[in-house]
Parts: structure tokens; C-alpha cells; sequence
């Protein structure tokens, strides 16, 4: 059973069930309870949105908002293929939406990207005009080490402007990345989607200042929905102050789906104690970005 095929097997058991926030387990820590309805409470913080150019008919900019605003997701973290869907959204509701700068654009794509004509250049151009605080989210699929020259621009950029790389890999290239600079800052897309549970936890340990999303891993933490992995619960404990949700919106399945998504990120949640929650959910998020994050952002642009 493919990742997506799973993950709509959960919402349609959470959906059926009618008890989203069911009693959640005994916390592995055994200080406080868990968070439970009162997770509907939190404003979240979209840490991985996309908003490509085939979504741009389906789904206009006020659309985009409004399903923030019925989810009550008062902020995103938002690339996109080209960058204009990005310029477009923050455009539109620029309180609401925290642009990055994806390098995929006209022939340059997630295989390639590093090998395209004038990449340095698009970058530069585009981090010029606009405010992106971070560069990414990019795919490193297979590490080539001829690379490097591209990748130290690319580091030396982010770090100019203080902002993140938004880096979607395994353990090994987001290593290798902090052995060209170990002061770049990085957020791990997926929390490196594919990556065995304890690496995920060797790598965020071996690196104190490595930032994850845990989009696309809803499945991994919470299984059919009214349990955690043990594995994950001990990852989302010890690096609370590091994580945070995501949608990934890379197709337009995922538009149609997001209302689900968002509510299997409040499952998950729901079982932490309020202070873990409120972390993941969007305090972490207002500290990386400088932003403040609430519930008044709603219905808002």
C-alpha cells in the first residue's frame, strides 16, 4: 500500500469513527496529560505549502486563504514551481504567508535543477526582489559531489540574509551540507521523508540546530490514527523546540485533501501535552520566522 493510499485509508477510518479526538494515550514523559479537543483550539503554522502553477486555475489565491481560514491555519511557509504561485499568495494575504524561493523554474526541476544554466543568477534575481526567508524547498535525490561550487553559493546566499535552506534528502546529503558550513541554517522537508525513524533521531541529535517538518509523516507518527509510534514519540519529545506540521500541496490532490490533512496534524498533536503541541503547532514557528501566530490572523490577509 503506497504512503498516499494509507494516509486515505486514516482519514476515512477518522472521518467514520466521528471520534477525531479520541482519549489519546499516557504520555511517554508521565508529567501531563494530552492536549485532546483543545488541540482545536491552536492556530497552526503550515510549515511546507506549495502552490504550483496547475493549481492556479483550481485553486485562486482567496481560494488558498480560505482553506487556511477554515482550518485554522494562520500561517504558511510557501515555495512553489514557478516562484510566482509564492509572489502570487504573498501578494495576496502577505500577513498570512511566508514566502520561499524554490529554484524549480522553466526546465529546471527537482533531477536537475543543479545543473541548470544561470541557476545562481535565478537565485540571486529572485532573493533580490522579493522578501524569501529561505531558499528551498529543493531535492537533493542522489548527492553529486561536483556540485559543491553551487551548493557554497547557495549557502553563502542563505546566509547573508540569515534565512533556511528547505532541504528535501536523506540523512546523507543534509550532512554533507552542514560539512560545507556547519553554521547554515536547514529545516528538513519531511523530516527526510523515507528515513528510518532512529536515523531521523541520530541525525536532529547530531545536529543541535537541524529544523524538521513532519509533512507526509502523519502515517509514520500516529499509524491508523489512535496510537503513536513509540519510535516517534520519543523524536517529537526530545526535539519539540525543532519541529513542525506540514501539508506539502506538490499536486492538486493535495488542495482537495487539505481540510483532511490539517485534521490528521491535529490528531497527532492532539495526543502531546498542550505545551509539546503548541510548539509543533506554531510557537516553533514564531521564533524561526519572527513572527507572532494566532487565531486573530483568521479570516484575515
Amino acid at each position: 500500500m503506497t504512503y498516499f493510499e494509507r494516509l486515505s485509508l486514516l482519514r476515512k477510518i477518522l472521518l467514520f469513527s466521528g471520534a477525531l479526538f479520541m482519549q489519546a494515550p499516557a504520555m511517554a514523559d508521565g508529567s501531563h496529560g494530552p492536549i485532546g479537543d483543545a488541540v482545536e483550539e491552536l492556530p497552526l503554522f503550515d510549515a511546507h505549502m506549495h502552490y504550483k502553477e496547475p493549481a492556479w486555475k483550481d485553486y485562486p489565491v482567496a481560494s488558498v486563504i480560505e482553506l487556511m481560514d477554515r482550518n485554522g491555519v494562520a500561517m504558511a511557509l510557501v515555495s512553489s514551481t514557478p516562484d510566482e504561485g509564492t509572489i502570487m499568495l504573498w501578494e495576496h494575504a502577505p500577513n498570512r504567508i511566508v514566502p520561499e524561493l524554490r529554484p524549480y523554474h522553466g526546465a529546471a526541476g527537482s533531477s536537475n535543477w543543479t545543473k541548470s544554466p544561470g541557476m545562481e543568477a535565478y537565485l540571486e534575481e529572485r532573493l533580490e526582489a522579493y522578501p524569501h526567508e529561505g531558499i528551498g524547498e529543493f531535492h537533493i535525490h542522489r548527492l553529486d559531489t561536483s556540485d559543491e561550487a553551487l551548493f557554497r553559493k547557495v549557502i553563502a546566499m542563505a546566509k547573508e540574509r540569515d534565512i533556511y535552506l528547505h532541504v528535501h534528502s536523506d540523512a546523507g546529503p543534509t550532512r554533507w551540507l552542514y560539512g560545507l558550513d556547519p553554521e547554515v541554517k536547514i529545516i528538513w522537508a519531511h523530516a527526510g521523508l523515507g528515513t528510518d525513524v532512529r536515523d531521523v533521531h541520530a541525525l536532529m541529535k547530531e545536529y543541535p540546530e537541524l529544523l524538521a517538518d513532519t509533512s507526509l509523516r502523519e502515517w509514520d507518527i500516529a499509524g491508523m490514527g489512535d496510537n503513536l509510534n513509540p519510535e516517534w514519540e520519543k523524536v517529537i519529545f526530545e526535539f519539540q523546540d525543532r519541529l513542525m506540521i506540514g501539508s506539502d500541496t506538490w499536486v492538486n490532490g493535495q488542495w482537495d485533501n487539505y481540510s483532511e490533512i490539517m485534521a490528521s496534524n491535529r490528531r497527532w498533536l492532539s495526543m502531546f501535552p498542550r505545551d509539546v503541541a503548541e510548539k509543533i503547532a506554531y510557537k516553533n514557528a514564531e521564533r524561526y520566522f519572527g513572527r507572532t501566530i494566532s487565531m486573530d490572523q483568521i479570516g484575515t490577509r
